[in-house]
């Protein structure tokens, strides 16, 4: 399996980062990573990771500039992309076609070719033009999975809550982890 991690500028890099390191588990994933330049410096200003051992993580990195990269074309064979997190004007630039950057267009050519992008989408509160644009995206194909806490697993540290989110977006790509705790029901 293939999967294009894209980590735009909002803030929840970390999403994009514990994404890497759960695929980094995973023998039968290849991961292609592509970040946005608001991306790359959001690593720094949240995280004590820094850029380089982020890409570490991935098995290719591809700069968002180079629009010859494999990730571009639909020929390229990828399992689908997940943008995490998803800054809103990255949203805007999908929903729209607006295809000039590498993550934008392999976003684009995701959506074409009718495999699964799932945007994690980090902005609080939303106005009516980010509904809209979240809505727009799912008519286009797109998952929505904003990361949202889960607290019925009682979750003890922000890594919790950041690993039950991955956990379930991995999920969608039927790549089970240890991330989730899964529902099993009330106990008596």
């Amino acid at each position: 399996m293939k999967l294009i991690i894209g980590i735009a500028g909002a803030s929840g890099v970390i999403y994009g980062i514990r994404l890497l390191e759960a695929l980094r588990e995973l023998d039968q994933v290849e991961s292609h990573l592509v970040m946005s330049n608001t991306g790359r410096m959001n690593i720094g200003l949240e995280t004590d990771y820094d850029v380089k051992n982020v890409e570490a993580l991935a098995d290719a990195v591809h700069k968002n500039s180079n629009m010859a990269a494999s990730i571009a074309s639909g020929s390229f064979r990828a399992d689908g992309m997940i943008v995490a997190a998803c800054a809103m004007k990255t949203l805007s630039d999908i929903v729209h076609s607006r295809a000039d950057t590498l993550l934008t267009r392999a976003a684009d050519v995701t959506l074409k070719e009718q495999r699964r992008l799932v945007i994690m989408p980090r902005e609080t509160p939303l106005h009516t033009g980010h509904c809209k644009l979240m809505y727009e995206a799912s008519l286009l194909g797109a998952v929505i999975a904003p990361p949202m806490p889960a607290f019925y697993t009682n979750p003890q540290t922000i890594d919790d809550i950041i690993n039950h989110s991955v956990g379930r977006v991995l999920d969608l790509f039927d790549l089970d982890t240890d991330l989730v705790t899964r529902w099993q029901g009330p106990t008596e």
